[in-house]
C-alpha cells in the first residue's frame, strides 16, 4: 500500500480525542520532564555570564521559556483530561499505521535539514522544510502555509543579521544581503 493510499485510508479519521488517561499521561509527561529542565537540563546543560544587563539576551532566557510552555501545556492536558470519558477512540487507534509513516517521513525531513543546511544555508533550508512540513501534515491552509514557509525564515533572518548584529549561517550557493 503506497503513502496515499495509507493517507486517504486514515483521512476520514480525521479529529478524534485522545482519551483521558491519554491527556493525563501526557499531560504527567510534559510535567516531570519541564521540572527536569528546570532543576537539571537548563542549569548544568546552559551556560550564560553573570554580567548581562537584559534578561532576554540571556542565553538561559528562552530554554526557561520553552520549558514554563512546555510545563503549562502539561498542566491545561491535565486539567482538560477531567471532562473527557477513558473509552478508547477506535478511530485514533486505527489511524495509527498513517502516524507512523508521517513519523518516518519527519525523521527523514529532520535528517535531510541537518544534512543540507550546511550546504543551502538555514534560510533557504528552513523554508524547503517548512513547506515539505506543512505538506507532510495536510494542512488544509496551503498558501498560507507557504507564504509563511518563506517569510518567516526571511523575517528571522533579516532581525538576527540586520538588528541584532548575529550572524546567520548562510550557503554556498545564494547568499542573503
Amino acid at each position: 500500500m503506497g503513502i496515499a493510499a495509507v493517507w486517504r485510508k486514515n483521512d476520514n479519521k480525521r479529529g478524534h480525542k485522545l482519551s483521558r488517561t491519554t491527556h493525563l499521561h501526557i499531560g504527567f509527561a510534559a510535567i516531570v520532564f519541564s521540572a527536569f529542565l528546570f532543576l537539571f537540563g537548563i542549569p548544568q546543560g546552559v551556560s550564560a555570564p553573570d554580567d548581562i544587563s537584559e534578561i532576554v539576551l540571556s542565553p538561559k532566557f528562552w530554554p526557561l521559556v520553552l520549558a514554563g510552555v512546555l510545563a503549562l501545556g502539561g498542566v491545561g492536558m491535565v486539567l482538560a483530561s477531567r471532562n473527557l470519558n477513558n473509552e478508547d477512540h477506535e478511530g485514533f487507534l486505527n489511524g495509527i499505521d498513517g502516524a507512523k509513516l508521517r513519523l518516518g517521513l519527519m525523521a527523514i525531513l529532520m535528517f535531510g535539514y541537518v544534512t543540507i543546511a550546511p550546504v543551502l544555508g538555514l534560510v533557504w533550508t528552513s523554508m524547503i522544510a517548512f513547506v515539505l512540513y506543512a505538506f507532510l501534515i495536510k494542512t488544509h491552509h496551503r498558501v498560507a502555509a507557504g507564504i509563511a514557509g518563506v517569510l518567516a525564515p526571511l523575517v528571522l533572518y533579516a532581525f538576527f543579521a540586520h538588528v541584532a548584529g548575529v550572524a546567520v549561517p548562510q550557503g554556498d550557493f545564494v547568499r542573503l544581503p
